[in-house]
């Protein structure tokens, strides 16, 4: 099975980018309705198969169950970095009493609306993870609300004032994935023998969510203009979308989008040009970020072409992202720079010195201070085995 899915990503990697310059990926995939999923993404001729694991955005119930093992042991590492990171954000956290149908999305700034949109899917995360290793309804219940609240009130994106309506792409792009992720825990895990009792019609209005900001927002970001951090964002948003929906379509995708885009953000020597063009010590992170949570969807679906890949270009980056931390890096120095949760998921990868010095900057890693991704990696992450 293995192999036969080996050649089958051979084959996406030759013929999608062929595909691509009709614009296949732009714009082209349709709704997907999880009852008929002969409705999927029909442009996308990718001759893919096999089941989805569940849960399978960066977590899966075996590493769920390991950690709430570990976290129900109030002495242990595991339960300390519980309630550090995520206990404390959920604690300095307010649950949302109304959903705006219109988000303004603003670059170089921010907008209310944007602001709780971002923080709300990382919540829900939040909510999720804490029902996971609790098993209390209460959990459970905020989480759902959550999804609910977006799902059955957002609308539409706009941009606010002096902003390019390509900007509600990209925060589509981050915002989909860990709205995605929530809704895998709770829709998919079990603590106990019970689930989170999420009813059939409220996944549903979820899957139209995800629905409207995949086809009216992410899809348009590979047409755009927009490269490096963007794409990346929009690749892991389309993998993440793909599994929860259980379309392969979607999710190839958002893997060939990855495949093309690390050549561009990771130089074959290992340079992220991004660092040296934006001159901030975030941006590149995103990229960084990005690949890495589509590395781990991709391992855990199967394939570790995106750790591995490009004579690991990924490990090129976080080599890079060492000397800027470490100060020796001409393009920028990022040693008093926030460093991004990603970090404990590459070294649980990678587990050499260089990822071990980044995990060991900042650590235990919680929510990222603008809720572009998904956090809390210290305790969902470190030291789990590998499965």
């Amino acid at each position: 099975m293995k192999q036969s899915k080996k050649a089958i990503r051979l084959i996406i990697t030759v013929l999608l980018p062929a595909l691509c310059v009709i614009g296949c990926i732009k714009s082209s995939d349709k709704s997907i309705n999880n009852a008929n999923p002969q409705n999927a993404d029909k442009s996308l001729s990718i001759a893919s198969s096999g089941a989805f694991v569940h849960p399978g955005i960066l977590n899966t119930k075996e590493s769920l169950d390991f950690i709430r093992t570990e976290a129900n042991n109030p002495n242990s590492d595991r339960f300390s970095w519980y309630s550090s990171t995520l206990v404390a954000y959920v604690d300095n956290s307010s649950m949302p009493t109304s959903f705006p149908s219109i988000v303004y999305a603003k670059a170089a700034g921010t907008t209310p609306t944007e602001i709780q949109i971002r923080e709300n899917a990382i919540l829900a995360y939040a909510y999720a993870l804490r029902w996971a290793k609790t098993g209390s309804s209460q959990y459970a219940t905020n989480a759902k609300f959550i999804l609910d609240g977006w799902a059955s009130n957002f609308q539409k994106y706009l941009p606010a004032s002096g902003t390019s309506v390509s900007q509600a792409y990209l925060e589509a792009s981050w915002v989909a994935p860990s709205f995605a992720a929530a809704a895998e825990i709770i829709k998919h895990y079990t603590v106990n023998g019970n689930t989170a009792n999420w009813p059939t019609a409220n996944q549903a209005q979820f899957v139209s969510f995800l629905n409207i900001l995949k086809n009216n927002y992410i899809n348009k970001v590979v047409g755009s203009g927009h490269q490096q951090n963007w794409a990346i964002s929009a690749g892991y948003a389309k993998m993440a979308i793909g599994v929860y929906f259980d379309n392969r379509s979607v999710y190839d995708s958002g893997v060939q989008i990855i495949q093309d885009s690390i050549v561009s953000v990771i130089d074959s020597n290992g340079n992220m040009p991004e660092l040296c063009s934006r001159g901030d010590c975030g941006h590149f992170q995103f990229s960084l970020t990005g690949l890495t949570y589509a590395a781990e969807i991709d391992r855990i679906q199967g394939n570790n072409e995106v750790f591995t890949n490009r004579t690991e270009r990924l490990m090129k980056g976080f080599t890079f992202m060492q000397q800027a931390f470490k100060d020796q890096n001409p393009c920028d120095s990022c040693s008093k720079e926030r460093v991004y949760p990603s970090v404990e998921l590459a070294h649980r990868y990678y587990a050499n010195a260089t990822t071990g010095y980044l995990r060991g900057l900042q650590d235990p890693y919680g929510a990222t201070i603008d809720n572009t991704f998904l956090g809390f990696t210290t305790y969902t992450h470190r030291l789990v085995p590998l499965q």
